[in-house]
């Protein structure tokens, strides 16, 4: 039992109902109801991370998320995520966030993991990280791939937020486990293919309009393909680096 852990959830909940947002879960069986996992899940919005715990609670179980280490460090936000036992990442040493997630897989724990690291513009499968197939395979863990569609719309990145009630749809589906093996390269790229599956499954019971801004340009909407979306993050880590460098010079 989680006591405080349960009452976000409860708070979170109660928030989704005055949103007026329509979950459509599947797959939730495919959740172990014991021992670690690593939860693979696809990153389209801001909110993700408050869905992707859903399908955990068919089997009464919670799921550790790595988040960004700002996030732990915030003077509200952050001793909140350590009370639920989230995993802070700081990219500035990624090997002490790695070792402690492996650790929470083989305490027996579900881990979360965004294999695409930062939101997808296209809201196409990125290329993925191997960092949830190494975790899987040096913990003897499966990897559990699960898609969330339809979270943009209510906040991605370029977007203003729409938090209010929107009755929007969301779909979750959850695939089979994957046993881990080696290599973790091989492993990934099975682990997008699954995915792919998952994603193009809830989508065709999904209505898309044309020319949204939501909707991927492979389903006639607005928003950039995925080579388009990728110049952009490409840029912008540029713009960034660049940022980085000036403020160094400064000092």
């Amino acid at each position: 039992m989680e006591p405080f852990y349960r009452t976000i959830i409860g708070l979170a909940r109660t928030v989704f109902a005055g949103q007026g947002l329509k979950f459509t879960v599947t797959g939730e069986e495919h959740i172990p109801a014991t021992g670690g996992a690593v939860i693979a899940i696809n990153h389209t919005g801001y909110m993700d991370f408050t869905y992707a715990g859903l399908p955990a609670r068919a089997v009464k179980r919670y799921v550790r998320f790595m988040a960004k280490n700002e996030v732990f460090v915030h003077k509200i936000s952050g001793p909140m995520m350590r009370a639920m036992k989230h995993i802070p990442v700081d990219r500035a040493a990624g090997g002490e966030s790695y070792r402690a997630a492996v650790q929470a897989l083989r305490d027996g724990e579900l881990v979360g993991v965004f294999p695409e690291a930062t939101i997808s513009r296209s809201f196409e499968l990125k290329g993925f990280k191997s960092g949830a197939a190494r975790m899987a395979i040096e913990s003897g863990t499966p990897v559990v791939p699960m898609v969330i569609w339809g979270s943009q719309r209510v906040w991605t990145k370029g977007y203003p937020k729409r938090l209010g009630r929107t009755n929007t749809p969301i779909s979750i589906a959850v695939g089979e486990p994957i046993a881990p093996f080696e290599p973790a390269s091989d492993m990934t790229a099975l682990l997008h293919t699954r995915m792919e599956e998952l994603l193009r499954g809830v989508q065709a019971s999904y209505e898309h309009p044309a020319d949204e801004y939501w909707v991927p340009a492979r389903l006639g909407g607005g928003a950039p393909t995925l080579e388009e979306a990728n110049a952009m993050d490409a840029a912008d880590a540029e713009a960034k680096a660049a940022r980085r460098s000036k403020e160094t010079e400064g000092k």
